[in-house]
């Protein structure tokens, strides 16, 4: 009996060494998981500076997520996220909730190949790859906890849109005298499509989701204000353009006007 009692101490105490050291070192768990799963989701190698994990308070703060370009572009960083902020829900039932998540002051780089193609777009497509259908969400969820993120929010993003390699159909860079190659616009805060609501995905699955979501709607602000910059200096030129010759037929009006005059004289 005494044997048994002392066999059950060291099985308890190992149990609570394990759970002490799961909590002690849950940040660096969950910090190498993302710097793991991204990489592989992005074919890059992505890096993340730190975890914090505040069970009590029911909150993850993330800094420093950042996704090299792909292959065939420049050597800076696709975005960074700068600090993402989860809120949790107490829940002891699935799905379980993460009532908000807050993106803050990301940095996004828009840049396109000689093909034409978009970094972020590849980096979207290679998301895309490792997300499975609809049907195998619901019918294969293994043993993945259900997770649903209510809401989502990007705030203060920082864009730069790279026009040095941009294909402007017959647009002469020089010609428009773009201030820079690059051009840079803060982006106001913008929500992203709730995740797993209602009946949650697997957490292996969210996280994807949600940047998948995510670039989504940077892709789009990113041409949009690629297309805006293009306009305005396009614009621009051609008023320069108009306002030369109409100072051109002005002169040349006034010098007729003169010979008109000097032939009357």
């Amino acid at each position: 009996m005494k044997k048994l009692l002392i066999g059950m101490v060291i099985v308890i105490a190992l149990i609570a060494a394990g759970v002490m050291y799961m909590a002690s070192n849950l940040d660096e768990l969950i910090r190498t998981q993302m710097e793991t799963q991204g990489s592989k989701a992005f074919q890059t190698e992505v890096t993340v500076d730190s975890v914090a994990v505040a069970l009590r308070e029911g909150s993850i703060t993330i800094a420093g997520f950042n996704v090299p370009n792909p292959q065939g572009y420049s050597d800076n960083s696709a975005f960074s996220l700068g600090e993402i902020s989860l809120d949790l829900q107490v829940s002891t039932q699935e799905p379980y909730t993460v009532e908000s998540l807050i993106v803050d002051k990301p940095t996004v780089l828009y840049e396109v190949d000689s093909a034409g193609k978009a970094n972020l777009t590849v980096l979207k497509n290679n998301l895309q790859a490792m997300l499975p259908e609809q049907q195998q969400r619901t019918e294969e969820t293994g043993p993945s906890p259900l997770v649903a993120v209510k809401n989502i929010s990007v705030r203060d993003t920082r864009l730069i849109i790279d026009f040095e390699s941009m294909d402007l159909q017959g647009l002469n860079i020089e010609e428009l005298q773009l201030d820079k190659k690059r051009y840079e616009v803060t982006l106001p805060t913008f929500s992203s499509d709730p995740v797993g609501v209602p009946n949650g995905l697997p957490a292996d699955q969210v996280g994807k989701a949600i940047l998948d979501s995510m670039l989504s709607n940077l892709t789009r602000q990113a041409k949009q204000k690629a297309k805006d910059v293009l306009e305005a200096k396009a614009k621009e030129k051609l008023k320069e353009k108009v306002d030369e010759k109409k100072d051109e037929l002005t002169e040349k009006a006034k010098d007729k006007i003169k010979d008109l005059f000097k032939k009357g004289s």
